[in-house]
């Protein structure tokens, strides 16, 4: 194993004034993330009803436009052309006299299979669960069941369909989350469902008559919570077709809370067949919930979460808005040894914005400042770096010495972000730990890309074969970065690349 090597450092600042255009409020603008998806006011959670079509990216969510804790659900609505750059659009679902608005999915049903538009004019069709609250009250067990609604307008409006519901509970507690896709070989729509903890398939060649096929999970991944926001969907592997389904799991996370975990197999149309029934995590971090992806993006497969924990969720310290989702991702398959594994990355549409110039380097002894010559206030940055197989950490701290840790250890071969002395930590017992996720690459270099915003941070290691998200919500900005080895180091280059006009 070696005992030195070169670290490579680049880091890469942005001003997302011009990424993500919403305006800052008075009391939480130290929080707000600048390059993360927020709500404009109020409550948000889950992703939902993410599509593509015509060149643009739907993302709706879950939503309480009255309050900053979780309330009746509504659907928002925010449209991009390129996941970074966000419009916030009016509410596109609200409740009804069958329930809230629960998650969901969308489709572009370009045959138009429901009948709701035509084939020159395919409707987009969401699919989603009303909860019924009253009906719950009452101790019924069938108070979440699936409806629908199509817009004709490229998803500026939506109709409820008049015979909502179709697909209702058979007398199940936990019967939501409905990921819909066309399955071409069977020749007909797949509804992907959560249901307490396992899965069930259902089928229909309309949108609107579901036969069930299957169930899947019984025996398989993690069971410490319910099971939520499944999504299923193909990938390409050296030409082979791979099915991947991701089950979201609230409590049991790895570093306590919620979390999302994936299996590997084969989807006949009917039945999924796991590669193996080991529990895998698409990210390890205790701040990445609920994710699902895109439908209608061909051969791309892009992911984004709910950056947020419901350990305290409702808790943090923040007041006129609630929650932000993770930076869209870019999935695809890696090989490490034998295992088949699931990689993420930010979108490549972070880069063409980018331009910058190599102001460092030569030897560097430890700790080494990152932030030696300019010296950023609360402006997101990227640090990536390539080093040998041993110890170090990233210290992102401020002058009144609160401090964000990020790094790996070498001796239990692990990654970890440690918040426990990051700021405000104190509205929840679990928040301040030290997240931990193992070292899945099997190379003998590392290589780790750290996005930092002005709450949150997302590590993607070894080309993104391990993930990590976390919240933190220091008092001041972190104005210092420093590198931390036991060890001397030399850095090839250090560069600071900015967007905009500082």
């Amino acid at each position: 194993m070696k005992r030195s090597g070169t670290l490579i450092c680049s880091i890469l600042f942005f001003y997302s004034s011009v990424l993500h255009a919403q305006k800052a409020d008075t009391s939480d603008t130290r929080y707000r993330p600048l390059l993360h998806f927020t709500p404009k006011a109020n409550w948000m959670n889950d992703p939902n009803g993410m599509v593509y079509y015509k060149g643009t990216y739907h993302l709706f969510y879950q939503y309480y436009p009255n309050g900053n804790v979780w309330g009746p659900m509504h659907w928002g609505h925010a449209t991009s052309t390129n996941l970074m750059n966000w419009k916030h659009g009016p509410i596109a679902l609200y409740p009804d006299s069958l329930g809230m608005i629960f998650s969901g999915s969308a489709v572009v049903d370009k045959n138009n299979t429901s009948g709701f538009g035509t084939k020159a004019k395919p409707p987009l069709v969401a699919i989603f669960t009303q909860h019924n609250e009253a009906a719950r009250l009452k101790g019924t067990k069938d108070f979440q069941n699936q409806s629908i609604a199509y817009s004709l307008d490229e998803g500026k409006t939506w109709i409820k369909y008049a015979n909502n519901p179709v697909l209702k509970s058979p007398g199940l507690v936990d019967f939501r989350d409905p990921k819909v896709a066309w399955n071409t070989a069977a020749n007909k729509w797949i509804m992907t469902l959560a249901v307490a903890d396992r899965i069930h398939f259902y089928s229909s060649p309309d949108l609107k008559n579901w036969t069930k096929e299957s169930e899947f999970g019984e025996k398989a991944g993690a069971h410490g919570g319910v099971w939520e926001c499944p999504d299923l969907f193909p990938m390409k592997h050296e030409g082979k077709e791979v099915w991947v389904l991701l089950v979201s799991l609230n409590p049991g996370g790895p570093n306590k809370g919620s979390a999302t975990q994936y299996f590997l197999g084969d989807f006949d149309g009917k039945v999924f067949h796991p590669y193996s029934t080991e529990t895998k995590w698409i990210d390890y971090g205790p701040d990445n919930y609920a994710g699902v992806t895109w439908s209608n993006t061909r051969d791309k497969t892009f992911f984004m979460g709910w950056m947020s924990n419901w350990s305290y969720a409702q808790v943090v310290p923040t007041t006129t808005w609630r929650s932000a989702m993770t930076l869209p991702r870019e999935l695809r398959l890696e090989k490490t040894g034998n295992d088949l594994r699931i990689a993420s990355w930010p979108v490549k549409s972070l880069l063409p914005i980018l331009s910058g110039t190599a102001i460092s380097k030569g030897m560097g002894k430890s700790p080494y400042e990152l932030f030696s010559k300019i010296k950023p206030s609360g402006v997101p940055c990227q640090i990536s770096l390539s080093a040998a197989l041993h110890s170090f950490s990233l210290r992102f701290s401020n002058e009144i010495g609160e401090e964000l840790l990020i790094g790996y250890d070498q001796q239990l071969n692990q990654y970890y972000i440690d918040r426990s002395k990051s700021g405000n930590t104190a509205f929840h017992a679990e928040f301040p730990l030290k997240a931990v996720a193992p070292r899945i690459s099997l190379a003998d270099t590392i290589k780790l890309s750290v996005v930092v915003d002005r709450s949150s941070v997302e590590i993607f290691a070894d080309k993104g074969l391990t993930a990590m998200t976390a919240l933190y919500f220091p008092s001041g900005a972190f104005t210092k970065a420093e590198l931390i080895s036991g060890m001397p180091f030399k850095f090839d280059a250090v560069e600071l690349t900015y967007l905009g006009k500082r």
